[in-house]
């Protein structure tokens, strides 16, 4: 990798408002078919980041319906994506505690304490930075300026996206 370049949160925080409640067309939507939360989620890293992985094994990236990575649509490998030890192309993250998260970045959920299921984006917090200070967007069910508070969950996994990777 040569740098680390900034993320641009806000272009991330744009789209996601821009998509919550609708469905860009260059990407498929997988709601029928086991959720687009992640997919949506992915989405909006990529406004902000403007670089895909094209590794084939633990890339992160997007061609069409069928040619995408697990990590683009899967919960927990979006998270194995983000946190990756090592360097590659595209955004990095790290978990981090929830007074941490920033708009653009992303928290996922645990409805029963098993594994993850969801991936809400970020799209306000304030100080103290609690559950009811965060606003997330999704897909799965589709929601815009949500409180986070307002899910059920047992478990929760901030990642906070720390730059990009350009090569």
């Amino acid at each position: 990798m040569r740098f680390m370049q900034d993320y641009d949160r806000r272009a991330a925080v744009l789209y996601a408002h821009q998509w919550a409640f609708g469905r860009n067309p260059a990407f498929y939507d997988y709601e029928n078919i086991g959720g687009d939360c992640t997919n949506f989620a992915s989405q909006c890293v990529f406004a902000g980041a403007g670089i895909m992985n094209f590794l084939p094994t633990y890339g992160w990236y997007y061609i069409d319906a069928n040619q995408k990575s697990p990590s683009w649509t899967g919960v927990e490998y979006f998270y194995d994506f983000l946190t990756r030890g090592q360097p590659s192309v595209g955004p990095v993250g790290r978990p981090c505690a929830l007074e941490e998260i920033r708009p653009g970045d992303v928290i996922q959920l645990s409805f029963k304490g098993e594994g993850y299921q969801h991936t809400p984006v970020v799209v306000a917090a304030r100080p103290p930075f609690r559950p009811e200070d965060i606003l997330v967007a999704a897909h799965s069910y589709d929601a815009d300026n949500r409180v986070l508070s307002s899910y059920e969950y047992r478990l929760i996994r901030p990642i906070q996206i720390l730059g990009v990777n350009r090569p």
